[in-house]
């Protein structure tokens, strides 16, 4: 199916880092904001952003499939309305849930984003795909209860508690913009290539066995397995 193995094979082991470095913020960063002020929380959001995979890789699967400039920033603005309300909104009434659980099913969104990308629902099911500006608010509600999670894992005090939180949810915005405008200069400048339909595929099918990863680490976690 791709005429270039090292295509295939640079990208798996781009992708290896997924699973292994999701969510990767040093236990340094209690420390971070302890010692800092708001600027601290800022930082540490962008930082968890950055080394996000996940949820960058979701959103990977939402460039793929868009055509133009407009649409990008449409769905990516849809996107970060939905987890910045559920980050914002979850952690100031301090509703918790599993880390493990949630990081399981946003770990499915990358599943489900390649899954479609590669007409899935129709190849597999003879259906037409759920609609993708509801399927990214969806997506983007449970992406921030992730983020919210992670917040509430520090301890932030009693002190302008409403304040950290905004600070954290900027800094999160100005990660995911950072992470972003690589991503879609590589995206766009490939699609000019012979090799991006290959390129295309072999990303699709890598999101589909990062979100499959992803998810059995995540239960297996839930599970004490690990």
């Amino acid at each position: 199916m791709f005429k270039n193995p090292k295509l295939l094979l640079s990208l798996g082991l781009f992708f290896i880092p997924v699973v292994v470095f999701a969510h990767d913020v040093s236990s340094g960063d209690q420390e971070i904001l302890n010692n800092g002020g708001l600027l601290s929380y800022i930082w540490v959001g962008a930082k968890h952003m950055v080394t996000g995979y996940d949820h960058l890789l979701f959103l990977t699967g939402v460039i793929f499939f868009l055509k133009s400039i407009k649409d990008i920033l449409k769905f990516i603005t849809v996107f970060t309305i939905g987890h910045s309300i559920m980050l914002i909104g979850a952690t100031f009434m301090k509703i918790q849930v599993n880390e493990n659980i949630i990081d399981a099913i946003i770990g499915l969104s990358v599943l489900y984003k390649g899954f479609e990308n590669l007409k899935g629902f129709e190849r597999c099911f003879n259906v037409k795909a759920p609609n993708l500006f509801l399927m990214v608010l969806l997506f983007g509600l449970i992406h921030g209860m992730g983020l919210s999670t992670r917040l509430q894992s520090f301890d932030m005090g009693t002190d302008q508690v409403l304040l950290k939180i905004l600070s954290f949810n900027l800094g999160v915005e100005l990660g995911q913009i950072t992470a972003l405008i690589p991503i879609v200069l590589l995206i766009r400048l490939w699609k000019k290539k012979s090799s991006y339909q290959a390129f295309y595929k072999a990303c699709n099918i890598y999101l589909i066995i990062a979100g499959i990863l992803l998810f059995l680490y995540q239960m297996a976690g839930y599970y004490n397995i690990l």
